[in-house]
């Protein structure tokens, strides 16, 4: 797998109260991923980009929402969430990194 890959399928960070909480609990951590990314290459692009080691991969897809503006009707886009457990003494830090 060459490294342009590993860099795309990691799309961002998911930073909500719930993937808060599982990254200080449980070390999961959440990322939105390409919808065409499986777990292998997942597992592969987190290892790589932060140099950590995976201990599990789930990933789900979250369905766009319909929104509505006055009778303007309309969808939201749909995308896929990756769920990544860390190996105990692995973690990583968003604060270090440059965007």
């Amino acid at each position: 797998m060459n490294r342009e890959r590993l860099y795309q399928v990691i799309e961002a960070p998911q930073v909500s109260e719930k993937a808060t909480n599982g990254a200080d609990q449980r070390r999961q951590h959440v990322f939105r991923v390409a919808r065409d990314a499986d777990k292998r290459e997942i597992r592969k692009a987190v290892e790589h980009i932060f140099s950590v080691e995976v201990e599990r991969v789930q990933v789900l897809n979250v369905t766009g929402k319909n929104k509505r503006f006055g009778a303007i009707q309309g969808r939201r886009k749909g995308w896929r969430k990756a769920i990544v457990r860390l190996k105990p003494g692995h973690d990583i830090d968003y604060a270090g990194m440059e965007g």
